[in-house]
C-alpha cells in the first residue's frame, strides 16, 4: 500500500474504538510504520498500547491526516485539543456519523481540507465500503490520499455533495444490521421447522455470506441471481411469492426511517 506523504509526516488517530482499530490494523499490516502513527484515546486498548506508535503524546507539529474516530457524543470535547492543525496543512477526515463537515470547518478554521467519511462495520475484517465527500479545500491528492487509507478496511467511493451521506448512512452505514437481522429471522424459521438452532444458524450464516460474495463476484445483476435459482412453481417461486410482495415496500420505509434520523443527527 502506498501511503506517500503520510509515511514521513505522520498520521494522528483521535480516537482508537472498534472502527479505528481495524483501520490501524489495515494500516500497519499494508506497511505503515507504527512510528508514523500517533494515536489519542483516552482508553486504549493493550493491543494498541503494546504496538510501540505515539501514544497520548504531544500532538506532532503537521500530520499528512488527523483522522477523526471518536463517537459524536465525544466530538465537541475532543475537537478543541487538535484544532491547532487546522490551516491547510493536515487533511482532516472523518468517520464520525452525524457531524456535517461544517463542524469540522468551524472548529479547524479557514482554509482546512476536509472530508468527510461514512464506512460499516464489516470494516473489522477489511470487507466494509466506505463512501468519502470533501470540501472546497480537498483536492484530489487529498482524496486519494483518504482512498489510500481507508482501502485498508474494503471499497472507497465517492459522492457528488454531502447530502448523499444520508442516504448511504442508511443503505450501507446501517445496512449489516438488517443483514444480521434476516439472519436471526432465517435461523428462527429453520427452527420452526424442526432444526435444532445451531444448525439453524449456521445455515443460515453460510447462505447470507455466501450469497453476498456471489452477488459481488458475479457478472449477472441480483435479480439475474434470483431469477437463476427460481424454478418455476419450486420451493423458492413458494417462498418468493409471500416475500416479495412485502419486502420492498418494507425495505424502503425502514431505510427512509434511518435516513431522516441521520439528517436530524446532523442538525444537532
Amino acid at each position: 500500500m502506498d501511503f506517500g506523504d503520510i509515511g514521513t509526516r505522520g498520521l494522528l488517530l483521535l480516537g482508537c474504538g472498534k472502527m479505528g482499530s481495524a483501520m490501524l490494523a489495515g494500516w500497519l499490516k499494508g506497511g505503515l510504520s507504527a512510528e508514523a502513527v500517533h494515536v489519542r484515546d483516552p482508553k486504549p486498548s493493550d493491543w494498541v498500547q503494546g504496538l510501540g506508535l505515539h501514544l497520548n503524546e504531544a500532538l506532532p507539529e503537521a500530520p499528512a491526516v488527523a483522522l477523526i474516530a471518536v463517537k459524536p457524543q465525544m466530538m465537541g470535547a475532543a475537537l478543541p485539543d487538535v484544532a491547532a492543525l487546522g490551516g491547510g496543512k493536515t487533511l482532516v477526515l472523518s468517520i464520525a456519523a452525524g457531524t456535517p463537515i461544517a463542524a469540522f470547518e468551524a472548529a479547524f478554521g479557514p482554509g482546512t481540507p476536509v472530508i468527510r467519511a461514512m464506512p460499516n462495520t464489516p470494516a473489522a475484517i477489511g470487507r466494509g465500503i466506505t463512501a468519502i465527500i470533501g470540501n472546497a479545500a480537498a483536492t484530489e491528492a487529498h482524496l486519494a490520499m483518504a482512498e489510500a487509507l481507508l482501502s485498508a478496511i474494503g471499497q472507497v467511493v465517492r459522492l457528488e455533495e454531502e447530502a448523499q451521506i444520508d442516504a448511504v448512512t442508511a443503505l450501507s452505514g446501517s445496512g449489516p444490521a438488517y443483514v444480521f437481522h434476516l439472519i436471526e429471522c432465517m435461523a428462527a424459521a429453520g427452527e420452526e421447522l424442526g432444526l435444532t438452532p445451531d444448525l439453524a444458524l449456521q445455515l443460515a450464516k453460510a447462505t447470507v455470506g455466501g450469497a453476498g460474495a456471489l452477488a459481488e463476484a458475479a457478472e449477472e445483476d441480483p435479480a439475474q441471481l434470483r431469477v437463476n435459482v427460481t424454478s418455476p412453481n419450486g420451493t423458492t417461486q413458494a417462498a418468493l411469492e409471500v416475500l416479495m410482495p412485502e419486502l420492498p415496500g418494507l425495505m424502503s420505509r425502514a431505510m427512509a426511517a434511518a435516513k431522516t434520523r441521520s439528517e436530524e443527527l446532523s442538525r444537532g
